[in-house]
């Protein structure tokens, strides 16, 4: 399955923070990249730097125009899952989308937005998504969405190429450093 999230509306200034954590957060918890629809090569380059240390392929993109992002996933057989606390409850989703992502070849492209989502990304996405009907950090939608459709298994994930790796411990920190 590949998961790639698409990071609409991010504000240079403003959401420089949150965009990068989006993109860490997709990393982390088993996507494959992430689309930006703002020119930020900061974000880019933070996000690249932390794949170079710890491992992985993650790809970022920036200047992406989302209509057509999202136009060509599904052109390619896609699925799009629009995270927003106006969609249908995870719980109540979560079996079928995660039934179609175990599908050979499955591909799942995950909405976040920043600010206000244009009409058109509700009507286009397959599933309007929410993991609550209040207000909430798109961090924390992306992260328990990818959590309940992979089942925990990412938290697993060996990062290949890493240059550091958390040494798993009850108590103290330990980093393996590789050359």
């Amino acid at each position: 399955m590949e998961i790639v999230v698409l990071r609409l509306g991010h504000r240079l200034e403003r959401d420089k923070r949150v965009t990068t954590h989006v993109g860490l957060v997709g990393r982390a918890l088993g996507a494959r990249g992430m689309l930006l629809t703002s020119e930020d090569k900061g974000v880019e380059r933070s996000i690249n730097r932390v794949t170079k240390q710890w491992g992985g392929d993650f790809f970022v993109q920036t200047g992406v125009r989302w209509s057509e992002a999202i136009k060509n996933w599904k052109q390619e057989g896609g699925k799009v899952c629009h995270m927003t606390m106006y969609g249908e409850n995870i719980l109540d989703v979560i079996d079928e989308v995660r039934e179609e992502a175990n599908k050979k070849n499955a591909r799942i492209m995950v909405v976040v937005g920043a600010e206000k989502v244009p009409y058109e990304v509700y009507e286009a996405a397959d599933w309007n998504i929410a993991v609550g009907n209040q207000p909430h950090s798109e961090i924390a939608a992306l992260a328990l969405f990818l959590d309940y459709l992979q089942q925990g298994k990412e938290l697993k994930t060996k990062f290949e190429h890493a240059e550091l790796e958390i040494v798993p411990k009850r108590k103290g920190k330990e980093v393996k450093i590789r050359e």
